[in-house]
């Protein structure tokens, strides 16, 4: 069955039209932020939810890929985000996050949600991750960007150091202190599987400085991590990254 399109005010996909969810969102408030919540109809057991990010401008776009959303859904797993703009993963608005995932907690969802970061996200959830290592289910990422010295210093400088409050030299001067591959230790010991599909010629979040060594660090820590390399394709939206049967896979497995 074919559903009407609905759309979220101010939500922003990009590429082309999917095909919308089933229902609208509900949108709440947390300390001035929007909270985004898609519940699914019948809650698996113990209320599993992906957590998404970057949820931007009230919405989150992965609800708008057919594919995932409909799995998630049928499996009973909800999807989620929290609004907080261009974030790049500061101690401060990681705090805020934990803030969402308290509120979701209470709300009854598990206690251990599955983290899914595309592109950007990859740092907005990885930053939270080794920073509540016991809180998480299961890592995702979707071409994430996992390195601080990659694309948030070399690309998006003004918003990192926005949000990090810190001059440059202050800031990377203590990297190790921030940056999640430097941080993998507790994810590892608390045995939190991690999968990403990345295109191996992408040239905005290139995958030897993020997802590679993302991997490889991770891996000499003794965690599990599972890579989809797409050849010869770079940092967009397309069936390769918004319609991967092995994402879809991993996260029905860790949500049972």
């Amino acid at each position: 069955m074919k559903y009407l399109l609905l759309f979220i005010t101010a939500l922003s996909v990009t590429g082309a039209a999917q095909e919308a969810p089933p229902k609208t969102a509900e949108v709440f408030d947390i300390s001035g932020h929007k909270a985004v919540l898609y519940a699914a109809p019948k809650p698996a057991e113990g209320r599993p939810w992906v957590w998404y990010a970057p949820t931007l401008n009230g919405g989150v776009s992965l609800a708008g890929r057919k594919m995932y959303f409909e799995a998630f859904m049928k499996a009973g797993i909800s999807l989620a985000g929290f609004d907080q703009g261009e974030v790049r993963g500061a101690p401060d608005s990681t705090a805020r996050f934990t803030l969402f995932y308290d509120t979701m907690v209470k709300r009854g969802f598990s206690t251990k949600p599955i983290l899914l970061g595309q592109s950007r996200g990859g740092m907005m959830t990885l930053a939270w991750a080794f920073r509540n290592p016991g809180k998480i289910k299961a890592w995702v990422g979707i071409y994430p960007v996992c390195n601080l010295a990659s694309w948030p210093l070399k690309n998006s400088k003004p918003q990192t150091l926005a949000d990090f409050a810190l001059p440059e030299p202050e800031l990377v001067a203590r990297l190790k202190e921030f940056n999640p591959i430097d941080n993998l230790a507790g994810l590892a010991a608390n045995k939190v599987p991690m999968f990403a599909v990345h295109g191996d010629s992408d040239v905005v979040v290139p995958y030897d400085d993020n997802t590679r060594l993302l991997k490889e660090r991770y891996e000499s820590a003794g965690g599990s991590f599972t890579v989809k390399i797409v050849p010869g394709e770079g940092h967009k939206v397309g069936p390769s990254f918004f319609e991967c049967q092995e994402l879809v896979d991993f996260v029905l497995q860790q949500a049972k």
